[in-house]
């Protein structure tokens, strides 16, 4: 039981460590070459939000000629942020393009 603790309260600490200082939750900067049509805002995770967690998680999408998401990496960000905005991501929409690009996105999460 103590050992379980101890990883838990390292795990949260490395998060925190990790994190930076986040933006406003609904703000977006895309290096995208294509413009953006839809954004869904991410779900701020209750966890996160508890433990007063900010940051920025940075994605590479790849995204479908129609303007689809087909799948997103995670470049960089808190554990406890990534899944929140690549859940997001796979919602949105881009516009239409002749071919398959790969897009880099960054969400930035405010605890406040």
């Amino acid at each position: 039981m103590r050992r379980r603790n101890l990883v838990v309260i390292l795990f949260f600490g490395l998060a925190l460590l990790l994190a930076s200082a986040g933006k406003a939750q609904d703000q977006v900067s895309s290096d995208s070459t294509r413009r953006v049509v839809r954004k869904v805002v991410p779900n701020y995770p209750e966890l996160a939000k508890k433990m007063n967690l900010g940051g920025t998680v940075r994605i590479l999408a790849t995204v479908a000629p129609d303007g689809t998401v087909r799948s997103v990496e995670a470049r960089g960000g808190s554990p406890l942020l990534i899944k929140a905005a690549e859940d997001s991501l796979y919602k949105w929409k881009f516009a239409s393009a002749a071919v398959e690009t790969k897009e880099s996105v960054e969400l930035h999460f405010n605890p406040q």
